[in-house]
């Protein structure tokens, strides 16, 4: 019951943080920090998917080493793809799964089992969590629901500070374009 309370007063401060971050960035660390210290696991990561190159690309980590975090590109074919097709895949044993990309990385960095959570908002695939344990881990229903909670709360967040953004920019060139207009007015004698 104890672990319950702390995971849904994680996802709480984590929901209350988000709403009032407009940073993906930010979204994005705070969330993958949240997971790894509330489940006490070795470390959590947050990729985005590419769609030109099907690679999920980095956006934060937390508990992982730069060495691991940069060990090379991660296909989104290759690397426990049927994470993003069919939702949750818990890998008990990294050295032991032909989904995993690069294992001897893996095991360096000291990682034994590996939870692979989709990030979808709407039907768009937008991502993926990874948590990571240095133990064997049998991930739980409650984990795996956990996970999968801040995933998608944090890929919400993450999907509207990018409509923020780019709405912000929009805003910024069209204030520029009128400025542009206006001068050009009053040069231009009609």
């Amino acid at each position: 019951m104890e672990k319950q309370i702390i995971n849904y007063e994680t996802m709480l401060r984590v929901a209350k943080s988000i709403s009032h971050s407009k940073d993906p960035e930010e979204v994005a660390l705070m969330t993958v920090e949240s997971i790894k210290t509330a489940l006490d696991v070795k470390g959590c990561s947050l990729y985005l998917f590419n769609r030109k190159t099907n690679e999920l690309e980095l956006a934060t980590s937390f508990g992982l080493s730069d060495e691991y975090i940069n060990k090379g590109p991660i296909s989104a074919l290759h690397s426990i793809a049927q994470s993003l097709e069919d939702g949750p895949v818990a890998i008990y044993d990294i050295m032991d799964d032909p989904r995993i990309q690069y294992p001897k990385e893996a095991q360096k960095e000291g990682i034994s089992s590996i939870l692979s959570v989709p990030i979808v908002v709407g039907e768009k695939l937008i991502g993926a969590m990874r948590v990571y344990t240095s133990e064997p881990w049998e991930f739980t229903l409650d984990d795996v629901n956990f996970v999968q909670a801040l995933a998608q709360i944090a890929g919400g967040a993450i999907n509207m500070a990018r409509y923020v953004k780019g709405l912000k920019s929009s805003i910024e060139v069209l204030k520029t374009m009128r400025e542009v207009q206006s001068q050009r007015a009053s040069i231009i004698p009609l």
